[in-house]
């Protein structure tokens, strides 16, 4: 057996399969450069302060789909920068209320575009409240239906009623959703209520807290050139969408 697995290799055949592992280890390198290279390098160049704003869009769902149709915006989601045991995480309302690394956030976002706001001076004060606020509903569920309903939240509504319970003012402005683009989407909006689009709920969505006055933006990686994530028309939802 040990005879058997003895190969020997004239020189030419090991230069051949030296120069075939080095040219596969470069292209691997060269296409990882391409791949995350840029967003790697925001990452990195971008210098986080506890209480910036995250929005991003995110890929393969209804709901994005819909929100950032619906408000022909490239912002599907959003959450609040803070720093856990020494890494910078976001608090967001995704499936649940719950804390993940900045680093993965950015990564699962459509194009790795994200977009990054902050506070203006004189707003600062209200970080520590807000950050006690969203901890306090930790494991809450997502809210597939878009309600001011304190029972489920979804991200934008999250971050609206974090600095409303801090400053006793709102961050963004209330629409109904009648106001939006709803239209195309009425099926995936029937699909969740399991009723009739409710024309006059009001929403806080991530385009309008992102417009706030109190806010400023600090830095963008591709979403800024992004179109909204559509389909061109709505289809009918089958199954439970993400």
């Amino acid at each position: 057996m040990a005879h058997i697995l003895r190969v020997s290799l004239d020189p030419t055949e090991r230069r051949i399969i030296a120069s075939t592992l080095v040219a596969s280890f470069i292209i691997f390198v060269s296409y990882f450069a391409w791949a995350y290279g840029p967003v790697a390098t925001a990452y990195w160049n971008y210098q986080p302060q506890e209480g910036d704003i995250f929005f991003q869009s995110l890929p393969n769902s209804l709901l994005a789909k819909m929100m950032e149709g619906a408000t022909d915006s490239p912002y599907s989601h959003c959450g609040i920068i803070t720093k856990v045991n020494n890494e910078w995480v976001v608090y967001e309302a995704h499936q649940k209320v719950r804390t993940t690394p900045l680093i993965e956030a950015i990564f699962r976002g459509r194009n790795y575009g994200f977009a990054i706001y902050r506070l203006k001076a004189d707003k600062q004060s209200a970080i520590g409240p807000m950050l006690q606020y969203i901890d306090s509903q930790k494991g809450k569920p997502f809210d597939t239906r878009f309600r001011l309903e304190d029972d489920e939240l979804y991200s934008s509504e999250l971050l609206y009623k974090a600095y409303r319970q801090a400053t006793g003012q709102s961050l963004g402005k209330l629409s109904r959703l009648g106001q939006l683009r709803w239209k195309p989407y009425e099926e995936t909006i029937k699909y969740f209520e399991r009723g009739p689009a409710p024309l006059r709920r009001e929403i806080i969505t991530p385009k309008s807290l992102s417009q706030a006055l109190e806010l400023e933006l600090i830095t963008a990686f591709r979403i800024d050139k992004m179109s909204p994530n559509v389909s061109p028309t709505d289809s009918k939802a089958t199954s439970k969408p993400k």
